[in-house]
């Protein structure tokens, strides 16, 4: 359904809505140009996951009102970090965003690139990715936590929670965990029995179950240290050259 007006009490029903503090901050910063400042919210998701790739999502708005779910009654459902969202809420957001953003885009980094650069510049690369396939490059972007993976020549502001303050991180982070959910629920029927569909990849009961007993599908990324637990398997870890990524991030 179409955005609300932030004034109207329907609106402010809504919990745990992301605003645009940090947007207009930004704006107001960087304001002088002769057009709009563009701002590109980012966020990943996948990063402690055993398998599958690392998805991250680059989106821009125009600071107009973000589009708003119907809840029960007389409530409304905000846009807000994925995590915060059901399932169902998630996939409805990723239904109206893309024709509300003024542009989004998708990277990645496959569990091979991980195991060869490392998870910090596998972000970096699924985020430049991400970036480069913007309709325009942004002049700021705003980052997720207080990591700066994305480095020069971008000018980065990090934010912890941004995607709970942010509406253009919010949207970032809808997008990138539909996406990602959907690429692991069809890993699901080439590999049956390993829970991709509702685990995405992270070390779930089922999901252990089934690397113990068949061990790593090629969707695995073979350089985590669950290996090291699974005797049966763990001729397979590969070890990474130390000198491949540097500064790397915590996987929590």
């Amino acid at each position: 359904m179409p955005g609300l007006d932030p004034a109207t009490p329907a609106h402010r029903d809504a919990t745990h809505a992301a605003g645009y503090e940090i947007e207009r901050e930004l704006r107001d910063a960087l304001a002088g140009g002769d057009r709009p400042v563009r701002i590109a919210g980012v966020d990943e998701v996948g990063r402690g996951a055993w398998a599958g790739p690392v998805v991250v999502c680059a989106a821009m708005t125009d600071l107009s009102a973000p589009p708003v779910l119907r809840g029960r009654g007389d409530r409304t459902v905000a846009l807000t970090d994925s995590k915060l969202l059901t399932a169902a809420h998630r996939a409805s957001f990723a239904e109206v965003l893309p024709g509300w953003l003024a542009g989004h885009a998708i990277g990645a980094s496959a569990p091979e690139e991980i195991d060869e650069v490392g998870m910090t510049e596998a972000l970096r690369r699924a985020a430049v990715r991400a970036l480069e396939a913007l309709p325009h490059p942004p002049d700021v972007v705003i980052l997720d936590g207080k990591h700066d993976f994305l480095r020069r020549p971008w000018r980065v502001r990090c934010e912890i929670k941004a995607d709970q303050r942010s509406v253009t991180v919010a949207a970032a982070s809808v997008l990138a965990k539909v996406h990602r959910d959907g690429l692991m629920a069809d890993l699901e029927h080439d590999h049956p029995g390993y829970g991709f569909a509702d685990s995405a990849g992270y070390p779930s009961p089922v999901h252990q179950r089934a690397l113990e007993e068949s061990g790593p599908t090629p969707h695995h990324r073979l350089s985590w240290s669950y290996l090291d637990d699974l005797p049966r398997w763990r001729h397979l870890k590969k070890h990474r050259d130390p000198l491949a990524g540097e500064g790397q991030l915590s996987l929590l």
